[in-house]
């Protein structure tokens, strides 16, 4: 004897049943076809808040179309000579046959379309659908996007693409869901084709593009009043719609993936441009304040006047907040101050020649590079020359970019300095974070000797893209 479980009366602990549980079910062997048609019908009326006129509207289409069908064979078969002699009962027949199976399977692409939608509505319940997607990419990235969502669907074949055109074509195979029945290969929904067919074409627009995308049977579409998918071009469009969405979500990853970076990048370069801002180099400083003390006791005006410069070259060596901006001017100034030390420390060794027009030292300049390259000429071209040199700072407009110029007699270039340096290198960082693409610094051999240092910027600075 099969023991029986007691009701358990509900309460607020017990668990909501899933609502497909109750509705769906699994039938098997059922003794004729009336009786599961009966069954799947009343397990349609058993869904609450289920459009049952639209169902009913739906299958009593497809039956009026089939009965009509059977009508002008009867009348075709009484037309004919040879044939109106007997009595039509072989269409009788096979309309008693056909009619159960028809309805059946109208049923089960009823119950298919609201297991993928959770609903019924008369849009999904159409061998036809049509898609309208906005793609939020140019053209050319959109029919990308297409055309792989298209070829990843299953069973797809005959995939044809036209970039020109921005169109794709594709074929896929129906799945048979009537293959392993008894006699399923003579089914009537069988009769109209096995295959779907993929239209899509995009449409460019400003900064996007529209997808129109259109999943139906491969027959003509008189075929609609006789015959159903199972909801399988809805589930094509579905599924490319899904796939779409997928690749777009995935490329947005990517590009804040991208943007985060970039920004850890320049929050990595404002530290360490504060740091060099801050850090006066100690041998310098060493040597500066050694000079001024020996300067003291011999030459008092000299003292004097280098300490003066050094306060100058602190002062603009100060960090500066992360919205301020340096300018040309003032980044010539600390050059400027930080030559005069030097002068007065190398003598008549050291020239300095600068050419930098009033109206280029308002143009703003991320701080520290013209520094930078100053440094770089005295360290790695004068300073272990005898003789000593010139330094030359210089600055020129051409047309919306603005050259600044550092350049030198000395050594040139040797295996101490090939234009490779830290330094020069983080000057190139610098400015790929700061301009992207549209600024660059080259270093080229000076005529006739030493090395000329060149930093090009546009002249329009964005204090948005400045991140120190």
């Amino acid at each position: 004897m099969r023991p029986r479980v007691a009701a358990r009366p509900p309460s607020e602990f017990t668990p909501a049943i899933p609502a497909f549980i109750g509705r769906d079910h699994v039938w098997s062997q059922p003794a004729l076809p009336g009786v599961l048609v009966a069954v799947r019908f009343a397990a349609l009326l058993r869904c609450p808040g289920r459009p049952v006129i639209k169902s009913l509207f739906f299958i009593l289409r497809l039956a009026v179309a089939w009965f009509l069908g059977f009508l002008l064979l009867v009348a075709v078969w009484d037309a004919l000579p040879i044939l109106g002699r007997f009595e039509p009962w072989p269409i009788v027949l096979l309309g008693l046959i056909t009619f159960p199976i028809v309805i059946t399977g109208a049923f089960s692409h009823l119950r298919r379309v609201r297991l993928m939608t959770g609903h019924l509505e008369p849009a999904d319940l159409g061998n036809r659908q049509r898609r309208q997607i906005e793609i939020p990419f140019e053209a050319g990235e959109a029919f990308d996007l297409l055309e792989a969502a298209i070829r990843e669907l299953p069973r797809t074949e005959q995939v044809e693409a036209a970039r020109d055109s921005l169109q794709v074509r594709a074929k896929v195979e129906r799945p048979d869901t009537y293959g392993e029945l008894p006699l399923g290969r003579y089914n009537p929904m069988l009769w109209f084709g096995k295959r779907n067919q993929i239209f899509a074409t995009v449409t460019p627009g400003h900064d996007s593009a529209s997808v129109t995308l259109i999943c139906e049977p491969e027959s003509g579409a008189w075929s609609d009043w006789f015959r159903v998918d199972d909801g399988t071009n809805l589930e094509n469009a579905e599924a490319i719609t899904r796939a779409i969405s997928r690749r777009v979500a995935e490329r947005r990853r990517g590009e804040q993936a991208v943007a985060a970076q970039t920004a850890t990048e320049k929050e990595l370069t404002v530290a360490r441009l504060s740091l060099l801002q801050a850090q006066v180099e100690p041998h310098f400083l060493y040597n500066t304040l050694a000079s001024a003390q020996y300067l003291c006791r011999t030459d008092a005006q000299r003292a004097d006047e280098m300490l003066g410069h050094l306060i100058q070259y602190l002062r603009r060596s100060l960090p500066r907040t992360q919205d301020e901006l340096s300018t040309l001017g003032d980044e010539l100034e600390r050059a400027i101050a930080y030559l005069e030390i030097l002068k007065i420390r190398m003598g008549t060794r050291l020239t300095v020649q600068v050419d930098v027009p009033e109206h280029l030292r308002g143009i703003a300049l991320p701080p520290m590079m013209l520094q930078t390259l100053v440094e770089n000429a005295i360290k790695h071209g004068l300073e272990r020359r005898t003789v000593g040199g010139t330094v030359w700072i210089l600055a020129r407009a051409t047309d919306d970019r603005i050259a600044v110029t550092v350049a030198d007699d000395g050594e040139g270039f040797n295996n101490h300095s090939s234009g490779t340096g830290i330094g020069l290198s983080n000057v190139r960082e610098r400015l790929r974070l700061v301009y992207g693409g549209r600024a660059d610094l080259a270093v080229v051999a000076n005529f006739p000797t030493g090395v000329a240092a060149t930093i090009t910027v546009p002249a329009t600075f964005d204090q948005e893209s400045v991140h120190g």
